[in-house]
């Protein structure tokens, strides 16, 4: 069995890990940390876990979790970059949730998270763990930075355009939509259900801390700089992102719909829906799973790409364990298999 370490277990992503390794044939979780929760049963905090765990919180130790093969970070930013190099040093390998290691960067980093990066050495060996776009990487890495929910939208959504150079990369704009379990389990007014419920609303326009790590993985894809427009969205909803993507087409002549489909013909977790269906979140509620839907409005040259996700699972914790079986040569599907939770 794979012995598991879980860093940050009381948040939505961490016991999204739990929900998910717990019916994964290989996977055993040996530790789970919490400094606020140490000692308490993690049946006690998640009721929906009796059954599945005997264990309880305790606080992170360095040298229980070196152990592990495998420690995911399901932690705040700033917490696994502190911790990683020493279980790196010991042998572990490491999925960090958070955005320590997503921006290659340490500048770029720093302006947008306000603080100096602790472990700027291990940025280039951090690989980015979009399966879709670096699944060889991934099966070699010791280091996985999981991407952020948004841009596991956005992206999947926008990486065939890119890819095949078919649109103008200076003029993207992203209009994207998230239920408030993206903002974590933390108390904040702004989040309380009244002053959520019935309500929607834009948020970060100005500049939000997912802008440049998609920016920085189109402009890979595209192979030079991309300049994206992006206006992040709260929904009065728990879980859900959908996004809609706006792209000026450079060649008409190209059929999206089977560009699409061959694209991500091999993708286990990226469905295509048929010409004309358009993506709901409802659909891949409690799966890893985007689907995406793309139309060309009255034949102009705009192409409308939407696509939906769970955040807490293909944009978190369920991508976290695609990575993690990329890693150890198991079936990218192993413990992923659940279907959306409809209605």
């Amino acid at each position: 069995m794979i012995r598991i370490g879980i860093v940050g277990g009381t948040g939505y992503t961490g016991v999204e890990l739990l929900r998910l390794l717990a019916l994964h044939e290989e996977a055993e979780v040996v530790a789970i940390t919490s400094r606020a929760e140490s000692g308490r049963r993690l049946d006690e905090l998640y009721p929906n876990l009796r059954r599945h765990y005997e264990l309880a919180f305790t606080e992170p130790d360095v040298g229980q979790l070196a152990a592990c093969d495998v420690v995911f970070f399901a932690t705040p930013h700033n917490v696994a970059m502190n911790m990683v190099p020493e279980l790196l040093a010991a042998g572990a390998r490491i999925i960090d949730l958070s955005a320590d290691y997503r921006i290659q960067d340490p500048e770029l980093w720093s302006r947008w998270y306000g603080e100096p990066h602790a472990s700027p050495e291990l940025l280039p060996q951090a690989v980015y763990g979009l399966p879709e776009l670096n699944r060889e990487q991934i099966s070699s890495a010791r280091l996985v930075a999981c991407p952020g929910c948004y841009p596991t939208a956005v992206q999947l959504a926008m990486i065939p355009l890119l890819a095949r150079g078919l649109v103008d990369t200076q003029h993207l704009i992203a209009s994207a939509a998230s239920g408030a379990s993206g903002a974590g389990r933390q108390a904040k007014v702004d989040l309380l259900l009244c002053e959520v419920a019935e309500s929607f609303k834009a948020y970060g326009v100005a500049g939000h801390r997912h802008l440049p790590e998609i920016e920085a993985c189109m402009s890979a894809v595209a192979g030079s700089p991309v300049q994206l427009t992006f206006v992040p969205h709260l929904l009065p909803m728990v879980r859900g992102i959908h996004s809609t993507l706006f792209a000026r087409l450079l060649d008409m002549s190209v059929d999206l719909q089977a560009l699409y489909e061959e694209w991500y013909a091999d993708a286990p977790f990226v469905d295509v829906l048929p010409a004309g269906m358009v993506p709901q979140t409802r659909a891949v509620k409690g799966a890893n799973r985007c689907q995406i839907g793309l139309q060309v409005p009255q034949g102009r040259d705009t192409a409308v790409v939407m696509s939906a996700i769970d955040n807490l699972v293909k944009g978190a914790s369920g991508q976290a364990v695609q990575n993690m079986n990329i890693m150890l040569g198991l079936p990218e599907d192993q413990g992923l298999r659940q279907v959306g939770l409809l209605p």
